[in-house]
This record gives C-alpha cells, sequence and structure tokens, in this order.
C-alpha cells in the first residue's frame, strides 16, 4: 500500500510540477540568450560595434551574480508562488524595455537590470523543487528540469531565425519582435504562476488527504533523519574547498554555455 501511494504521489507531483519549471527555465534561457540572435540585425540598426554589444552582453551577470543569493533568502520568506510571479513579471517588463532601446548607455542599464530581474529564477526553482521531492528523486528531477536549457538553444536558434525574418511586422524591426515576444511568454508565465503554483505541499488542492499526509510525513522524516543541521557563516560556506570546487566546476560550465549561445548566432 505504502509503494502504491509513493508511486502515485510522485507520479502526479512530476507531472504537475517538472513540465511547468522546465517552461519556466525554457523562456528563462531563451531571454538571456537571444540577444545573440537580436545582435544580427539590432548591431546595425543602432549603430552598436562587437565591443559594445559584447559588453552590454555580458553586464546581465554581473546583476545576476550580485543578487541571486539574496533573492533566494527571500524567496524563502514569501513562498515560490509570490517571488517566482514577481521575477518573471520583472523580467517581462525591463525586456519590454528593450524593444525600444535606443543609446548604448541604455542598452547596458537594461542588461544589468534583466540580471537583476532574473536572479534567483533558477536557484529558486531549485529551492522550489527541494520542498516537494524526496532525496533519492531530486537528482532525476533536477536533471529534466535543466534539460530545459539545451532545448532552449535548439529550439530558440530556429524560432529566432523565423522572428527575425519577420521583420516589419507591427511596424517593429526583427529584433524589436523578438523582445515582444519574450515579453509576452515571460508576463504570460508569471501569471501563469501565480494561480498555478502551490508553496509547499501543505498548500495544494491536487493531492488526496491521503497523498498528502503521506508526502508531508516522508518530507519530515527525510529531514528529521538528516540529523542535526549545522549553521555556518557566509564567510565559511565561501572559503569552503567543497564549494570553490564546485563553482570552478560551474564557472567552467556556464562561460562555455553562454560564450557559445550569445556569440554562436
Amino acid at each position: 500500500m505504502k509503494t502504491d501511494i509513493e508511486s502515485v504521489t510522485l507520479k502526479k507531483i512530476t507531472w504537475r510540477i517538472i513540465p511547468y519549471v522546465m517552461v519556466v527555465y525554457f523562456v528563462g534561457f531563451f531571454d538571456r540568450i537571444n540577444i545573440g540572435f537580436a545582435a544580427l540585425t539590432m548591431n546595425q540598426d543602432l549603430g552598436f560595434s562587437d565591443a559594445v554589444f559584447g559588453l552590454g552582453a555580458g553586464l546581465f551577470f554581473p546583476g545576476y551574480f550580485l543578487t541571486d543569493v539574496p533573492s533566494n533568502i527571500i524567496l524563502q520568506k514569501v513562498g515560490p508562488r509570490i517571488w517566482l510571479t514577481r521575477i518573471l513579471l520583472s523580467w517581462a517588463v525591463i525586456t519590454a524595455f528593450m524593444i525600444n532601446v535606443k543609446t548604448v548607455e541604455g542598452f547596458y542599464i537594461l542588461r544589468f537590470l534583466l540580471g537583476v530581474a532574473e536572479a534567483g529564477s533558477f536557484s529558486g526553482i531549485i529551492l522550489y523543487l527541494s520542498t516537494w521531492f524526496l532525496m533519492k528523486r531530486r537528482a532525476q528531477m533536477i536533471a529534466l528540469f535543466m534539460a530545459a536549457a539545451p532545448i532552449s538553444a535548439m529550439v530558440g536558434s530556429p524560432l529566432a531565425g523565423t522572428i527575425l525574418s519577420a521583420h516589419g511586422a507591427l511596424g517593429l524591426a526583427g529584433w524589436q519582435l523578438m523582445f515582444l515576444i519574450c515579453t509576452v511568454a515571460a508576463t504570460v508565465m508569471g501569471v501563469f504562476t501565480w494561480f498555478y503554483v502551490n508553496d509547499k505541499p501543505e498548500k495544494n488542492r491536487w493531492l488526496t488527504e491521503e497523498e498528502m499526509q503521506w508526502l508531508v510525513a516522508t518530507l519530515a522524516a527525510e529531514k528529521q533523519n538528516k540529523g542535526e543541521v549545522v549553521k555556518v557563516s557566509i564567510w565559511k560556506g565561501m572559503t569552503d574547498i567543497r564549494v570553490l570546487t564546485l563553482a570552478v566546476v560551474y564557472f567552467g560550465t556556464s562561460a562555455g554555455l553562454y560564450s557559445l549561445n550569445i556569440w554562436s548566432p
């Protein structure tokens, strides 16, 4: 009986949450790399040099870096539903401003602010998944979630080409149309998040009472079995050799990933 409850409950959770977080990451990843496709015509229209474009594209990341941890701390306090909705609608607003960017300074500012707006989206979803999935399933679920990035690049390339070829539609250049579509996608997902996401298992209406009680009890027992929680200062965490090693690995992954996706078009 326990196996049946576990199987049915985890299947329900997976189909409820994983498609949603994959779509959010798909939209978010494309929103980060669309600047590379836009540059094919935007740079010429606005008179941006490669140096200007490169700096502007890169300014996304300082904004993201500086506010990612604070954003995730706030998410823990207010809940994923409110904070993920805020993140999506914030980056929708910034992307909307990109449609009418005219100056180098404006380009720099908006790219930095886009990083600030998107900060906490990736790490916040990882935290969100940890409140629903057992430890033995989390790696699998995170892998499915992160698969949205290569899918976004794969689907985004022909999609971007199609959008750019629609130059003149709605009186907009192709690159402006791309930012418009990204704005609409983020807005739709932001509104959807507000009505769709449940902060924790206790606050859902799509699991039966028995399934919810099993999940809450299992997650609580799992947490208790982890033993005593040791509090670690931020400084100690940032100087931990394991943290630094993982940071170097992830730095290499991200550097290659974003360099290719921003510059390969």
